[in-house]
C-alpha cells in the first residue's frame, strides 16, 4: 500500500535512501553498487534504483568504473547548513576565547581541506592571531585539520602544532565526536606560549560542549 502521506513503505525507501548517502559520505572512496548492497543488506536492484534517484537529484555519481561516489549537489545543502553551524557555535566559542586570550575557532572538512566556518577573537588581549571565517588549508597541516584527521582513525585527542600555518603561531584542536554528518573540530590559535596540558583539556571540553548543542 502507498500513499502520500509516509506510510512504512515510502519511509522505508527514504530510510534506504539516507542509510547509502552515509555510506558514500564514510570512508572517502568509492563504492560499487555490490559492495553498497552487500554493507547495506539490501539487493543489488534496491541499490540501483536508490542510487538512480540520488543521482537524477545529484546527490550521487558514478566514475568511469561505475563506483559510486557523493554527488556535488551535497555542496548546496553544505553551505546552507554553514550559517546554522556558526550560529550554534559562537557562544561556545565566544567562552573559549575569553578565557584562553586566544583566537578560537570551528573548522569543517571539505574533501582533504578544513574550512573555518566560525572564528571569535579575545576582546581583552593586545594582540592576538587574525583567522579569517572561510579561510582553507590542508588537512595535514595546523591542529584544526590534524585533529579531523584523528577523528577520522576514531581518535578524540587534542592536537598540538606550532608554525605550521602561520609563522610563529601555536595552535591546539579537538574533534567534535559523535556527529557522523559531520567531520570537524574546535581549536585556539595564538603567538603567546601555550600550555597544552591546560589548554587542551579546556578546548575538549568545548568540543564536547559543540557537540551536545549540534544533536
Amino acid at each position: 500500500m502507498r500513499d502520500h502521506k509516509g506510510n512504512p513503505e515510502s519511509a522505508q525507501t527514504l530510510e534506504r535512501g539516507l542509510r547509502l548517502l552515509r555510506l558514500l559520505a564514510d570512508g572517502h572512496r568509492g563504492r560499487t553498487p555490490t559492495e553498497l548492497a552487500q554493507e547495506l543488506g539490501l539487493s543489488r536492484p534496491i541499490v540501483y534504483r536508490l542510487l538512480t534517484t540520488l543521482q537524477n537529484e545529484g546527490f550521487a555519481r558514478r566514475d568511469a568504473e561505475g563506483r559510486a561516489h557523493l554527488g556535488f549537489g551535497v555542496l548546496a545543502l553544505a553551505r546552507a547548513v554553514q550559517p546554522l553551524l556558526r550560529a550554534a557555535a559562537l557562544p561556545a566559542l565566544r567562552r573559549l576565547a575569553e578565557e584562553t586570550g586566544a583566537t578560537a575557532h570551528l573548522t569543517a572538512a571539505e574533501g582533504d581541506e578544513g574550512l573555518a566556518i566560525a572564528v571569535v577573537e579575545p576582546t581583552w588581549t593586545d594582540m592576538h592571531v587574525a583567522y579569517r571565517e572561510g579561510s582553507r588549508h590542508p588537512l595535514t597541516r595546523g591542529a584544526a585539520g590534524l585533529a579531523i584527521l584523528a577523528l577520522r582513525e576514531g581518535r578524540t585527542d587534542y592536537q598540538v602544532t606550532e608554525g605550521q600555518l602561520q609563522e610563529g603561531a601555536r595552535g591546539i584542536a579537538a574533534p567534535l565526536p559523535g556527529l557522523p554528518w559531520l567531520e570537524a573540530s574546535v581549536g585556539i590559535v595564538t603567538f603567546g606560549p601555550i600550555d597544552g596540558a591546560t589548554l587542551g583539556p579546556r578546548v575538549v571540553r568545548t568540543a564536547i560542549e559543540l557537540r551536545e548543542a549540534l544533536t
